[in-house]
């Protein structure tokens, strides 16, 4: 930031904010989301965050932008947790056909959404981080954050995910060092992310295209028994917004069978919150084509599926630069 840059700002120069904000749009979005736990709610309040910057920038200091921005945005966020009424609320429990493989509550939070890796920017979290940017973006990790109270939930992501200074998180949150260490220790023992960092493949690594291809290949030829060796024994499925998941190998297989088993479909790779992800197409009875049908997101444990997470608002594809529908050919 120039000080040029700024003035020109200040004086009501809209492409001079622009360059001002724009390092810094990449990340702080991924911090709306991981507060908010949703796309959608990110985007809209990192929006109004922006604006509310641009409306008070005639009273910055021109000191920290970087802390001023996250300030602004973190409360954005906690005023938008403070109103339920815009949370969308659960979906019903679905109706159950006897016979058919049981699902039981998930705790997980229903509003979760993926987060496409293209929106990663590249940030470098401080010394005092404990987390990296690939685990801090995990589902699990996202979805931990969401059952924390909101205050918690900011220092936790201000402190341990960006590295910020007890001192400064004190000054976003308007409050004390001493009130920022208390909320640190609360949120640290209130979040247990389901996998260890030193056990997933790397993205994009062989070890993980290999788990994949073993996943779609066991998936195409129906195979239930190699299907449920690739599961970890605790695995879960869950299907944000519905409020249910599957525990266990066979009981996820059996869903799956359930509903996929001898027909046809099409899987497209994709990647949300720096794991593998697939799209799944089904053919239209009407025409000559592939419709997309939901995102699968796939948490890996060593060679291991250990949590599917499916999204089935057709809508999110779009945001992975993915189509509604492909030609069958």
């Amino acid at each position: 930031m120039t000080e040029a840059t700024l003035a020109r700002a200040q004086a009501g120069d809209g492409e001079a904010f622009r360059e001002l904000i724009d390092p810094y749009q990449a990340e702080l979005l991924a911090h709306c989301y991981r507060i908010l736990g949703s796309i959608h709610d990110a985007e809209d309040v990192l929006q109004e965050a922006l604006l509310a910057a641009w409306r008070s920038l005639g009273r910055f200091d021109g000191r920290a932008l970087r802390a001023w921005l996250y300030r602004i945005a973190t409360n954005r966020c906690l005023n938008y947790l403070r109103d339920e009424s815009r949370r969308p609320q659960a979906a019903a429990l679905p109706a159950l056909e006897s016979g058919r493989t049981l699902p039981v509550r998930s705790d997980d939070p229903w509003w979760l959404e993926p987060y496409p890796d293209d929106l990663l920017g590249d940030v470098t979290p401080g010394p005092e981080a404990r987390y990296d940017v690939r685990e801090s973006i995990a589902l699990s990790f996202v979805a931990g954050l969401q059952h924390l109270p909101s205050q918690q939930r900011a220092v936790l992501v201000l402190r341990d995910v960006l590295g910020f200074p007890a001192a400064e998180v004190a000054g976003i949150l308007a409050t004390t060092p001493a009130a920022v260490n208390s909320a640190l220790i609360r949120a640290r023992a209130g979040i247990r992310p389901d996998r260890d960092p030193h056990d997933v493949p790397l993205p994009r690594s062989p070890a993980e295209a290999e788990v994949v291809e073993r996943f779609v290949d066991a998936f195409q030829r129906d195979d239930l028994d190699r299907l449920v060796a690739l599961l970890t024994e605790d695995a879960r499925l869950t299907m944000p917004p519905e409020p249910i998941e599957f525990r266990g190998p066979l009981a996820i297989a059996g869903f799956l069978r359930e509903h996929l088993g001898g027909q046809e479909f099409k899987f497209v790779p994709a990647r949300a919150n720096s794991q593998p992800a697939l799209a799944l197409y089904l053919p239209d009875p009407c025409a000559p084509i592939w419709r997309a049908s939901s995102l699968v997101v796939l948490t890996l444990r060593g060679n291991q599926v250990s949590m599917l997470t499916r999204f089935g608002d057709r809508g999110l594809l779009a945001r992975f630069g993915l189509p509604r529908s492909l030609p069958r050919d």
